[in-house]
């Protein structure tokens, strides 16, 4: 008498089962650009799989450009995956030159993302810019920094450009494209941190309000003005620096 007994699987394989299951979330749309992943343990109880192979197939995926962790945040959607092209590294955010030329380009191409998106805008665009809005302010209010948030708010002006380029080169970037990620003092904001972080979610305000008002020009304008006066304060700091 014989009796079939089905091959424990290894946990390499498995982990490879949940590379192709994450990674068709994110292909077909499910998990967008920006989007956290769930959390080890939300993954662990669906797959049913060890924290073992979870973290094996979340490092397959930052191996193949589909996802970047961030530590004490979370991982989340960093585009459709590794493809010859435009890339921006990590250590070339590593000093205020880099910082500085990260933002001309951003000056270049988030401007006519802002206008396309006062034409294109949709409820649903509105409704996420206004809620990462809110996050940003909530948190300056509370003594934290939300750069997630401010992250969040102009992937979703790239995404309602309706321009998949757009979000596609955004979420190529990733949240290293806002400066104080990674230049800035990591202690709580003191009163003069929280004031600048106040002003800059005021010129977020005007970037916002453009694009409800379906003004490209305002748009434009409020969008180049945010990000210059962002390079220029790098460039004091740089000539501070010496």
């Amino acid at each position: 008498m014989s009796t079939d007994i089905a091959p424990r699987r290894k946990p390499r394989t498995l982990a490879l089962e949940l590379v192709d299951s994450l990674g068709d979330r994110i292909r077909d749309g499910r998990l967008a650009l920006g989007d956290k992943l769930p959390t080890e343990a939300a993954i662990m109880a669906e797959f049913n799989v060890s924290r073992t192979v979870v973290r094996e197939a979340i490092s397959k995926l930052q191996a193949s450009g589909l996802v970047e962790t961030r530590h004490g945040i979370g991982t989340f959607v960093l585009g459709l995956g590794q493809a010859p092209g435009f890339k921006i590294t990590p250590d070339q955010f590593s000093t205020l030159r880099d910082v500085i030329a990260v933002l001309e380009l951003r000056i270049g191409v988030e401007t006519e993302a802002a206008a396309l998106a006062a034409q294109r805008r949709t409820p649903a665009n509105l409704k996420t810019m206004r809620e990462a809005l809110n996050t940003v302010a909530e948190a300056v209010d509370a003594g934290r920094d939300a750069v997630a948030a401010d992250f969040q708010f102009h992937l979703e002006i790239a995404r309602a450009t309706q321009n998949s380029h757009f979000a596609e080169l955004m979420g190529t970037l990733g949240s290293m494209i806002i400066p104080r990620a990674r230049l800035d003092s990591v202690d709580p904001p003191n009163d003069e941190r929280r004031q600048y972080l106040r002003r800059v979610n005021g010129e977020h305000e005007s970037i916002y309000d453009a694009i409800v008002g379906q003004d490209p020009d305002a748009a434009r304008a409020a969008m180049r003005t945010h990000l210059a006066n962002s390079r220029e304060r790098r460039r004091r700091a740089q000539a501070e620096a010496g």
